[in-house]
């Protein structure tokens, strides 16, 4: 089975970045040998989803954070690829998820941004949610979730709060728990 999951932080009104796509506020919870689990979580996943403009905030870094995974960006507009094991496609997420599911791969990080996961969400195709919570209101930026959807039940799976302040909390989908 394919599992789609969304690891992502946010503040605590609900957003994922500053308008601008900022997200230097970050840094008020870095702690030096802190990862708040995310080293285990990455060697957990076979490959990633980013939208574009998460990708094109990502290729401002020095070096690609990902180079040992494979990574769709889905976007309606051509863009660059610097580096391989990069796919940009203009498929539906419907469609990308039935590609990396003939390839094998079963975990996929749902990196971002808000408006990817907001199309996933609508679709019913995220699995898994996994959201560190900052503790900081940025008061407005981009949303978790952009668009609208259907409601969703989630069941907290577990909760970790961290001595920085922040929380992290890991749901499964309702109908994704065995019965």
């Amino acid at each position: 089975m394919l599992a789609v999951v969304y690891y992502v932080a946010a503040s605590v009104d609900g957003y994922i970045a500053s308008p601008d796509g900022g997200i230097d506020w970050l840094s008020a919870v870095e702690v030096p040998g802190e990862d708040y689990g995310y080293a285990e979580f990455y060697r957990s996943v076979d490959a990633l989803l980013l939208g574009r403009h998460t990708y094109e905030q990502i290729l401002s870094l020095s070096e690609w954070p990902y180079p040992d995974k494979p990574c769709w960006v889905l976007s309606s507009k051509p863009l660059p690829t610097s580096q391989a094991g990069i796919t940009v496609t203009a498929d539906t997420p419907d469609e990308v998820l039935t590609e990396l599911k003939a390839r094998g791969l079963q975990r996929i990080w749902l990196v971002g941004g808000g408006l990817l996961a907001g199309a996933f969400r609508a679709e019913g195709l995220i699995t898994e949610y996994i959201i560190s919570i900052i503790p900081i209101v940025l008061g407005t930026g981009i949303p978790l979730f952009g668009g609208v959807g259907p409601e969703e039940r989630l069941k907290l799976i577990e909760s970790t709060a961290y001595s920085s302040g922040l929380v992290q909390q890991r749901y499964l989908r309702a109908s994704e728990l065995p019965c």
